[in-house]
């Protein structure tokens, strides 16, 4: 089932929800780009969901499809199934709780323009002033922490990031994995060359959970992630990965450093982010390592899924656009 309004847009906005209310703040943040008519909107949601939509506010963009679907759990089919009915060249990949910022449509068309086929954002803490809502941020995006300069890069995360839309298309079936959280995307654009770019001029505040569940949700984070690898990986890989995993934590915190130094410098962090970066990166491969040898089941893929569609349900306080910090 699509409702349609056709247009000539310049990048397609890709979200997937289990309701239009789940989503309707950032596509309000959508609508406030300076070029509207850039856009095309691709809905992702459950039929029944379908005629909660506000099309008054569709109508602001360039274009708009609604993709409706039995259900889009598990999500990775369903983000699948919006990249096939984008129609514009550049694609970005976005969340429940990912906020672009004014300007954000301009400076991804323009990197764009570059030869690079993923341009990543810079993301911003939509939360900042709980530690663990920095123990889930440094994690998941300090790679591509706003404070960082632009510069070609040799990964970048699976949503959350802007692509050439033929880039996705030619991976066929197996794009509907490739969409899970974890490295299998960004791994197999590697392997065919494709160019990464990190723009910090784009923003993206991203909402991250900081208290109640943070525990469950970054357990989850790294189990997810290993039981995905697992299902691509030779049995005696996983063991390999899982007797290494001690390491995990050490590598994983490494590769943070530049955005902690920018942190540091700029006194961002409130007091005990550091001990919770530190906590949530051991949760994280505990559950990581316990995946490789596990396997993803559906209750434990349903579990994280209800963190990613309604994490602003875990939170107490975002920071206005305006105000972006990290």
């Amino acid at each position: 089932m699509r409702d349609t309004k056709i247009g000539t847009p310049r990048l397609s906005a890709v979200l997937v929800s289990d309701r239009y209310s789940t989503i309707a703040a950032v596509v309000d943040a959508f609508a406030a780009q300076t070029a509207p008519s850039d856009i095309e909107i691709v809905l992702v949601l459950p039929a029944h969901a379908v005629s909660e939509v506000d099309r008054s506010k569709l109508e602001w963009f360039g274009a708009f499809q609604i993709v409706a679907l039995p259900s889009v759990l598990p999500m990775p089919p369903a983000r699948a199934a919006g990249v096939r009915a984008a129609t514009a060249p550049i694609i970005f990949i976005g969340e429940t709780h990912s906020f672009p910022h004014p300007g954000f449509i301009e400076a991804i068309i323009t990197a764009h323009e570059g030869p690079w086929d993923v341009v990543v954002p810079g993301l911003h803490n939509a939360n900042p002033d709980m530690p663990g809502s920095w123990g889930s941020f440094m994690l998941d995006y300090g790679y591509w922490m706003s404070g960082l300069p632009a510069a070609e890069i040799a990964s970048g995360p699976t949503w959350n990031a802007s692509y050439k839309r033929e880039i996705l298309l030619e991976l066929g079936s197996a794009l509907d994995s490739a969409l899970s959280s974890g490295d299998e995307l960004p791994m197999t654009l590697r392997a065919r060359n494709r160019r990464f770019y990190f723009e910090p001029a784009a923003g993206v505040s991203h909402v991250n959970l900081e208290s109640r569940k943070w525990v469950d949700e970054r357990y989850l984070s790294g189990f997810v992630v290993g039981a995905n690898r697992a299902r691509r990986w030779s049995l005696p890989r996983r063991i390999a990965y899982f007797l290494g995993s001690p390491l995990i934590p050490v590598v994983l915190l490494y590769r943070t450093v530049p955005s902690m130094r920018h942190l540091y410098r700029s006194r961002t962090l409130p007091q005990g982010s550091a001990l919770a970066i530190v906590t949530g990166t051991i949760i994280r491969t505990v559950g990581e390592a316990v995946g490789y040898l596990r396997g993803l089941s559906a209750p434990v893929e349903a579990r994280m899924e209800e963190y990613e569609l309604n994490k602003m349900q875990y939170v107490k306080r975002v920071a206005p656009l305006d105000q972006p910090h990290g």
